[in-house]
């Protein structure tokens, strides 16, 4: 079973062994595993007694965001980037915390990118209490969260401003994969959002008001990422729209060429297939003129459609007919 744990008294952390953890005295121990499987179960259950439910609440597979008060402690799952692989429909590793004074149990299937700097809070002397410590993972989550939901607004504004029938298929891959991410990203916002000011009012002594306020700013920033999510994925339809009528246009702009060379050569392909008709009885079949003459009545008939077209600007200026 892998993991981590600290004791820390009076601002003081100092690192323990993960099975020695809870029987040191401290008055305040976390305990992070790194793992769901059925030896991290066992230990939740045996070692750090934890009721049935938590057991499964810590280690379950498929997890959001949400907050639960168990007695006289808490539950809390959020959602936080990581480093890691993940399945492109899940871009958001999950950490499943279980609070309660003077204890607090973390479970990571995926290492977070804020866990580390949670830990570096822990070492400086910064955490002292449990709600010290659920203050941090929610800051740092939703810090680390926010440049990543901002970058996907600029990337929209970016491609806004370069909507080009030349680079249609590039934008709209673009545009299909911001969609899709600020898709995933929602999905777990306003959960957390909701977790976080659960929290901020669960009753209980080991939450202070200087923590509470802190959730509630985090939860803030959290509504403040869903918002933002939810336009940028309203902007990027309305963007793949307007891709999508530029290649609409260049569709039409190009059939209207080839309607318009088809024309210039219907009457020409007539004539020349008339007189290329090996029967008697066609005019001036045998008058040693006739040659240039077809020619010199195919090269106007050329022009005169080309010039009709270009008139009623059909060529050159737009496409339609005035």
């Amino acid at each position: 079973m892998t993991g981590f744990a600290y004791r820390i008294s009076d601002g003081h952390a100092e690192p323990v062994e993960v099975g020695e953890a809870l029987g040191c005295g401290a008055p305040f121990v976390w305990v992070h595993l790194s793992t769901t499987t059925e030896h991290a179960q066992t230990w939740l259950r045996e070692r750090a007694r934890l009721e049935p439910f938590t057991v499964d609440a810590l280690t379950a597979n498929e997890t959001r965001p949400r907050c639960e008060k168990m007695g006289d402690s808490a539950f809390l799952n959020l959602r936080g980037r990581t480093d890691e692989e993940l399945d492109s429909s899940d871009m958001l590793a999950s950490i499943r915390i279980w609070a309660a004074k003077g204890r607090v149990v973390s479970v990571t299937r995926k290492k977070l990118v804020a866990l580390g700097a949670v830990i570096e809070e822990v070492k400086t002397g910064a955490i002292r209490d449990p709600g010290d410590l659920l203050t941090a993972f929610a800051t740092e989550i939703t810090e680390d969260l926010d440049p990543v939901v901002a970058d996907l607004g600029d990337w929209l504004d970016d491609c806004e401003q370069k909507l080009d029938v030349k680079q249609i298929f590039a934008l709209r891959r673009g545009v299909t994969r911001v969609r899709s991410e600020a898709i995933n990203y929602r999905r777990f916002l306003n959960p957390q959002r909701i977790a976080l000011e659960r929290l901020a009012t669960l009753p209980g002594d080991w939450l202070g008001d200087d923590d509470r306020a802190h959730l509630s700013a985090a939860a803030d920033r959290a509504a403040r990422m869903a918002e933002e999510v939810e336009a940028i994925r309203e902007r990027a339809s309305v963007v793949h729209e307007s891709l999508t009528d530029l290649r609409a246009e260049q569709l039409d702009s190009r059939s209207l060429v080839i309607a318009i060379a088809a024309m210039v050569f219907l009457p020409l392909t007539f004539i020349t297939g008339l007189y290329g008709m090996n029967v008697d009885g066609l005019w001036f079949a045998h008058e040693p003129w006739a040659f240039d003459a077809i020619v010199g009545l195919c090269v106007v008939i050329a022009v005169g459609t080309t010039l009709f077209f270009v008139r009623h600007r059909w060529i050159g200026r737009g496409t339609g007919a005035e």
